[in-house]
């Protein structure tokens, strides 16, 4: 940052950016110290760089995933620089407009790196009525390359959950301990509770939509009792004819003629005797 970065305060804080970043901001040794952690667990780190400097350090270090804020998605030289390293990239767009965005994934598809891009409201907490969750869509359309998903500022999970559902691949929303804590961003971040919540959505909705099949044989079990077939409206002697006052339709869909073929029966014979109230079977028509 400038010296000018100091007299900027973000619109949920009293302080200025400068000042919130120095003292919140881990040394060099404690962050590899937190990517070893992680990478021991068995996650991958990602961290993101606001500087050339800091790119070359997480490329040193072997970072696997570069993530660029929505304050560097148009910073195309940082851009440029960044795909030199040939790493797969998620990139929030905050901030940016469509014409924006297209400048960096231009680029991104150039230099032919694996990416996402994140729909994103840089506000702490957002208000619902400003999210435009159909970008999502319309990302999905515009840049059909990418891979698409959501950086969430909101309160609780409604929202990463109704995105999940748009068809967002990936979400991203900050993390607190707890929430009793102090922060610009703690009402909008979640607990471990509210991660849960959000993996258990992430699964179902991932779940729910995993199949495009017309028809699904595990329905059967409830079409059978639930479709309608032609049934005898009353007594029908053998040799009647059949007619909208002797056939009507009704359940089970078990019967040979499904509610939707009654009318090829008008104006055919009863081969048989056929009792009020029966399913019509095969050997019953003439």
């Amino acid at each position: 940052m400038s010296e000018e970065a100091k007299k900027i305060k973000p619109g949920n804080s009293n302080k200025n950016i400068f000042k919130i970043i120095k003292d919140n901001c881990l040394s060099l040794d404690e962050e590899l110290k937190l990517k070893r952690y992680i990478e021991k667990k068995n996650l991958i780190y990602i961290a993101t760089p606001f500087s050339y400097a800091a790119a070359d350090w997480l490329n040193k270090n072997k970072i696997k995933i570069f993530k660029v804020g929505s304050g560097e998605c148009n910073n195309l030289p940082l851009i440029k620089y960044i795909s030199k390293f040939k790493k797969p990239m998620i990139v929030s767009t905050g901030m940016n407009s469509i014409k924006s965005i297209s400048k960096t994934v231009k680029i991104l598809n150039k230099e032919k790196i694996p990416h996402v891009l994140l729909h994103c409201v840089n506000l702490y907490p957002v208000k619902y009525n400003l999210i435009r969750l159909n970008r999502i869509i319309l990302f999905k359309k515009k840049f059909p390359k990418s891979i698409i998903g959501y950086s969430d500022h909101s309160i609780g999970n409604t929202i990463p959950t109704a995105a999940l559902g748009l068809g967002a691949k990936l979400i991203e929303k900050h993390f607190v301990i707890s929430k009793k804590r102090k922060g610009p961003d703690v009402i909008c971040s979640m607990d471990e509770q509210e991660l849960r919540e959000l993996l258990f959505a992430s699964k179902n909705v991932h779940d729910s939509l995993s199949s495009r099949k017309d028809v699904i044989k595990e329905e059967n079990i409830t079409r059978r009792f639930a479709f309608h077939s032609v049934v005898s409206n009353s007594d029908i002697i053998k040799g009647q004819k059949f007619s909208k006052k002797n056939l009507t339709t009704k359940r089970p869909g078990t019967g040979f003629f499904p509610a939707s073929k009654i009318n090829t029966l008008y104006g055919k014979k009863s081969k048989t005797n056929i009792k009020k109230n029966r399913l019509i079977r095969k050997n019953d028509v003439l």
